[in-house]
């Protein structure tokens, strides 16, 4: 044993468990084959003799690659500085123990996994050394090892920082694995709206299996290999099932030793059964994941490399994560609620239809904020006025959400029932101003958040002269493209947004040739954060000079011109053509 041989370790195994007795024998057969722990032998050399099959599991070293070489050559590169571990407990006989470790990540693994390394000289019965034997175990995630609030507290930071329903349920799972598991699923009822397609009502009661969608997918490997459905499709759950089971009594179930024996439920779900045997998945946690009194779905815990089965002190790590997590899910359901309904309304309340008669040819687009705003207060219309004139308008309620969309509602029907009067557009915003601030009077004491103001743009155009007469209440100048494609934003009076009530508006009368068109915007197309509003305005100025696209082709180009594909604020343009 003093010298290296490569059939060394099989044939000292097998003598030293044909040499035990029958119980002893078993014991021993499985702590050296089947153990949890990582067990490898090197000789007074330091040369690999033997290792079990739990140790390539650890860090993905075969018995081929291992045997026959030291330690820092036959264990992860991040471990060399155990060889010197090692050297020392052979050279002392001191025990090392609890010497922590990590794994790289692999092309399978995305996680770097924490061992614990533990060194022990092997010695004769007179005390001659004989080699070392290393034990490992792998470690939970260091922050579940240490303090307990310190993990909640990160759980805060880092679950809930959007309010997207889909990436709340991703930061649960990511935050989770390897933390609690393996592998991970948060699956959400038809309590939280994921897709188009509504999913059938929970009901165990009426017979009926209920319907998830998936939300969230983590896991130690690449792709979650484990998972039978992608983000955002339909879970299918059987009837009878630890999932419909922990949805009925609405509490949590653990699964210390997972049972996939013939006539368990997996009978009735060969396909996850498949995935459980493949992957060699054996505890298993379900919680039901529900805030406020809703139930808002099941989030599943798996463990498949980490050798120790859920126990209660997880359970309770994993519930105090999940009450946080659900808090977080249940307000962005709350606000995606909010926001479809704030859209909707916006919808129904701008024209379906716009027509500019025998006088423009008119054209517009509406393009609702980003996700993480809601709906704003954007509105456009244009209005059939005597003599064969057109009022065209675009403006903008400071604001998202529901409050946002009425008060635009309100404001584009006080502009019809003031252009019916056939008042000038300066006559028109100002009446508009006054009309504005009545209803933040009457609304002051009934809503605590109030739309403060709107900006807006009114013209009238008259093909008999072809002039435009144009106010501006807060709002951009229009942009005219002249018959050759040259672009103008004309100096006009600016105005003062409707709700000050400071000094009364001005109209600007501008002559719009044949062939010419007029541009009106909400700030939302020339400015956000990250572009200054005169990059915005020349980005549009070379887009408009495209005289040769038709209408509807030219606010396409317009609207693609935007940086991104969901504009933090309202984005609305109308064209309009003499004709």
């Amino acid at each position: 044993m003093n010298s290296w041989d490569p059939d060394f370790g099989m044939a000292g195994t097998g003598d030293v468990i044909g040499n035990a007795g029958g119980a002893v024998g078993t014991v021993l057969r499985s702590l050296l084959t089947r153990s949890d722990l990582g067990i490898a032998v090197w000789d007074v050399d330091l040369r690999c003799v033997w290792a079990n099959d739990s140790l390539e599991r650890f860090d993905g070293i075969t018995l081929d690659q291992r045997l026959g070489r030291r330690p820092g050559e036959s264990l992860a590169s991040t471990a060399v500085e155990l060889e010197t571990v090692a050297e020392r407990v052979l050279a002392t006989g001191d025990h090392v123990v609890g010497r922590e470790y990590t794994v790289p990540a692999c092309t399978r693994d995305r996680h770097d996994r924490a061992l614990s390394a533990s060194f022990l000289r092997l010695e004769d019965v007179e005390g001659r050394p004989l080699g070392v034997s290393l034990l490992v175990l792998a470690l939970r995630d260091r922050r579940w090892t240490g303090d307990r609030l310190a993990v909640i507290s990160e759980a805060g930071a880092r679950i809930g920082t959007t309010l997207d329903v889909m990436r709340t349920a991703q930061e649960l799972a990511d935050f989770t694995v390897p933390l609690l598991a393996d592998y991970v699923t948060v699956d959400l009822t038809e309590a939280v709206r994921l897709g188009e397609e509504p999913l059938e009502r929970l009901g165990p009661s009426d017979g009926r299996i209920p319907t998830f969608r998936r939300a969230g997918i983590s896991s130690i490997h690449a792709d979650a290999p484990e998972s039978l459905w992608a983000n955002g499709e339909v879970v299918y759950v059987p009837e009878t099932s630890p999932f419909t089971q922990v949805l009925s009594t609405g509490r949590p179930l653990r699964q210390s030793q997972l049972d996939t024996s013939h006539g368990t439920w997996l009978d009735n779900d060969p396909a996850r059964a498949e995935k459980i045997r493949e992957h060699g998945m054996h505890s298993l946690l379900i919680l039901p994941v529900h805030a406020r009194g809703v139930l808002l779905g099941v989030a599943v815990f798996v463990r498949m490399e980490n050798p120790a089965p859920f126990d209660e002190s997880d359970q309770l790590l994993a519930e105090e994560l999940l009450a946080r997590a659900a808090l977080s899910l249940d307000n962005a359901r709350r606000y995606a609620r909010e926001r479809t309904a704030a859209l909707v309304l916006q919808r129904s309340l701008l024209p379906r239809r716009i027509h500019g008669g025998t006088a423009m040819e008119v054209a517009a687009r509406y393009l609702p904020a980003d996700a993480g705003y809601s709906a704003g207060g954007d509105w456009f219309d244009v209005i059939g006025l005597p003599h064969g004139r057109l009022g065209l308008v675009v403006g903008d309620v400071v604001g998202h959400g529901i409050d946002a969309a009425a008060t635009m509602g309100r404001l584009r029907t006080a502009i019809r029932t003031l252009a019916d009067l056939d008042l000038p557009p300066a006559e028109l915003l100002t009446r508009l101003d006054r009309t504005f601030m009545r209803l933040v009077e009457d609304e002051e004491n009934d809503t605590p958040v109030r739309p403060l103001s709107a900006t807006c743009v009114y013209t009238v155009y008259d093909p008999a002269t072809r002039t435009c007469s144009v106010a501006l209440a807060g709002h951009p100048p229009p942009a005219l493209v002249g018959p050759g494609g040259d672009v103008t934003f004309p100096d006009l009076p600016h105005g003062t947004p409707l709700g000050i009530g400071l000094l009364p508006y001005e109209s600007a009368e501008i002559d719009l040739p044949a062939d010419s068109l007029i541009a009106l915007y909400t700030d939302g197309l020339v400015e956000n954060r990250h572009e200054d509003i005169s990059l915005g305005m020349e980005r549009i100025r070379h887009t408009l000079a495209q005289t040769a696209l038709s209408l509807e082709e030219l606010c396409t180009s317009v609207i693609n011109t935007l940086p991104g594909t969901a504009p933090a604020d309202d984005v609305t343009l109308l064209l309009a053509r003499g004709l």
